[in-house]
């Protein structure tokens, strides 16, 4: 008998004890739009929050338990609304505050819970302290981290921190202060030691508390606090050791209380509001601290992200992940995929092959206790776009340039972000000549380039099937990497914030290298490669042709013409579609008791799951009443049923007693 890969019309929901209990977090499915590129509402070619209101009942359909909406406050862009000027209002880009408090109430009726974006490091250099602390208002700079340089004249920047986007994190005003940015330029540093500092945040909190959401998503969680005396790092390639290594700038214990202060607030409000971490920590049990009992509720576990199509891998960060938040009463948090790394259909070898892993690995994902997240466009099985034209990406670190010294002005802050921020020169990074030779998407990646993570939303990832040592693993690399979307190994995309380029860091720097060198892979580019655009292309709606729904005429990237197939208008209704898998897996999520949480009541493995002896390349492991089989090989496998089938990311074959699993396959069973 062959069972089709997906089944419709299963059992009605179910609520389990968790959701009932108010912990609904806990086991939570959270998808993630990113904004710019969900829904065009006016026409501009941009998404905005009246377009997400719209496609609301999509994700309520899809099964989910809530939305993440990435930044929409006012901002000058420089990086994708990571430079936030004003965290009270929204920018005109995306509407106003009245259509936020719209989707708030909109999405509540649908019963999706919303989870907003808050950006605790770093402000834009447009907001209203930084702009004071350039004019030189009395103490407007002790918000921030400015010191004297280094050297006799002080021209040498205070130590040797690198940006995350490569160069180094310091750059200079002309007064002769430096300013820590370990981001872009555009996104100075706060001084967490400071009490307006604090309060302020406090503040920011409520506002959206206040409004309405459920939590936030809190970018560089682990990096508000930096060691004391901001001790040199004595190397280079800085963004390269990021979650590998201990760091001065990272994962202090320092932020710890304030996370912990942070969840006395969210706890003081009605509906079990929470707080998810994006932190990079050197091992699992380091991130484990972000969500002891007294701090937030999730934190993003970027190594099963980071995990190649490998069984032996993928159990080992399964049992290491879920060891780690067990042992301090947490549940553990999954996701494939999110604006800052190369969807994983392309990490899994693109084509046929990768969907195929894709598919299988998203039925992994939610078969697993504790809380999953989905990115937009997934349920669809979009690929990476690796062909984007160079004239019309927009990632900020795509094209670097070269920052000039800032002078100090002698003005009056202004209250909002307004043009742009006194005392910058261009050319602005971002803004510099074309590179002399556009990227290909077929170039080779060095031997060994490894994962160089950004601490906004996750590392660039490269998951492939390819020989060799696995990219993902290999801490030496430092040289950013191009796609090669035929053998998966995938761009390295930087995640949320701008362009690598400070002062002092040399001619080559504007351009990544000498005359014809390659802006993405000279020695200088340590840090992020600017080719996050590929995953951000917006998503197919419905037609036959460009912009698919997306809004009334095009879109801010091209989408290519082959998308038409992949629309959610088009795959609805066929049994074979991606979106028809997600939505048979979440609802089958919802009805049967051994998914979602961990078993309540007392169990020898408090995680309520089971490994069993399977055969090489496959994992199998049971819940209660529940297996999952994951075939990793490239070819069928025979084993013994543990079941009766539900759901397959393909057909599998069985009689009742044995099952002959396909090739690169996941299947969920019920006994």
């Amino acid at each position: 008998m062959t069972h089709e890969s997906t089944a419709v019309g299963l059992a009605s929901a179910y609520s389990n004890a968790t959701t009932a209990s108010g912990d609904w977090w806990r086991d939570a499915v959270i998808y993630q739009v990113y904004v710019r590129s969900f829904a065009d509402s006016d026409g501009d070619g941009i998404g905005d929050l009246r377009g997400v209101r719209s496609r609301l009942p999509h994700l309520a359909r899809l099964g989910v338990d809530a939305v993440w909406l990435t930044p929409f406050y006012v901002s000058p862009q420089a990086d994708g609304g990571y430079d936030v000027a004003d965290y009270r209002a929204v920018d005109p880009l995306f509407g106003d505050l009245a259509d936020a408090d719209e989707l708030v109430r909109a999405a509540h009726e649908l019963g999706l819970r919303v989870i907003v974006d808050v950006v605790p490091n770093h402000t834009s250099e447009q907001h209203p302290w930084f702009r004071a602390a350039l004019a030189g208002e009395p103490g407007a700079r002790e918000r921030y981290l400015f010191r004297r340089g280094r050297g006799a004249d002080g021209s040498l920047p205070p130590n040797d921190w690198e940006s995350i986007f490569g160069g180094p994190a310091w750059t200079r005003v002309a007064d002769g202060e430096w300013y820590l940015h370990l981001f872009a330029p555009e996104q100075p540093d706060l001084d967490w030691t400071h009490p307006e500092v604090t309060a302020e945040f406090d503040s920011v909190l409520r506002f959206w508390l206040d409004l309405g959401v459920d939590g936030f998503r809190i970018d560089v969680a682990h990096g508000m606090v930096k060691a004391d005396g901001l001790p040199d790092i004595g190397r280079g390639a800085q963004a390269t050791l990021i979650g590998t290594e201990p760091l001065p700038f990272f994962d202090q214990d320092g932020v710890h209380e304030i996370h912990r202060a942070w969840r006395r607030l969210l706890d003081s409000y009605e509906g079990a509001r929470i707080g998810v971490a994006e932190a990079w920590a050197p091992s699992s049990e380091r991130l484990a601290l972000y969500v002891r009992p007294d701090e937030l509720h999730q934190a993003f576990n970027f190594r099963f992200l980071n995990c190649p199509w490998d069984p032996g891998a993928m159990r080992t960060v399964i049992d290491e992940s879920l060891s780690a938040t067990t042992a301090v009463g947490a549940p553990t948090t999954w996701v494939l995929s999110n604006h800052d790394v190369v969807r994983h259909v392309t990490r899994y070898g693109g084509g046929a092959q990768g969907l195929a892993r894709a598919r299988a690995a998203a039925m992994l994902m939610l078969s697993l206790p504790g809380s999953a997240y989905l990115y937009q466009g997934e349920e669809l099985g979009l690929p990476e776009v690796a062909d984007l034209p160079p004239e019309s990406r927009q990632d900020p670190a795509f094209r670097r340039g070269r920052r000039q010294q800032i002078p100090v002005p002698a003005v009056d802050p202004a209250p909002g972000p307004g043009p742009a921020a006194p005392g910058i020169i261009a050319p602005r990074p971002g803004e510099p000549t074309p590179p002399q030779s556009a990227p290909s998407p077929h170039s080779q990646p060095e031997s060994g380039a490894g994962p160089q993570p950004h601490a906004c939303c996750g590392p660039q990832t490269r998951a492939g099937a390819g020989p060799g040592p696995d990219p993902l693993t290999a801490p030496q690399a430092h040289a950013p990497t191009r796609p090669q979307a035929e053998t998966g190994t995938g761009a390295q995309p930087q995640a949320c914030c701008g362009p690598e380029a400070v002062t002092g860091a040399g001619p080559e720097a504007e351009m990544g290298g000498g005359a014809g060198g390659d802006p993405l892979t000279a020695p200088e580019a340590d840090g992020q490669d600017g080719l996050r655009d590929g995953c951000r292309v917006p998503i197919p709606w419905a037609g036959a042709e460009p912009p698919y729904g997306f809004g009334p005429v095009g879109s801010w990237l091209p989408q290519p013409p082959e998308w038409a197939g992949l629309s959610v208008a088009a795959q609805t209704g066929d049994p074979h579609s991606t979106l028809e898998l997600y939505r048979a897996a979440l609802e089958l999520r919802r009805a049967m008791p051994g998914l979602g949480a961990p078993e309540a009541g007392p169990s020898p493995d408090p995680r309520g799951m089971r490994w069993l002896p399977s055969p090489d390349g496959v994992l199998l492991f049971t819940r209660p009443g529940f297996a999952c089989t994951l075939n990793t090989r490239p070819e069928p496998v025979e084993l013994p049923a543990p079941g009766r089938p539900v759901l397959s990311s393909a057909p599998v074959q069985t009689d009742g007693r044995t099952v002959r699993l396909p090739p690169d396959s996941c299947t969920w069973w019920a006994f």
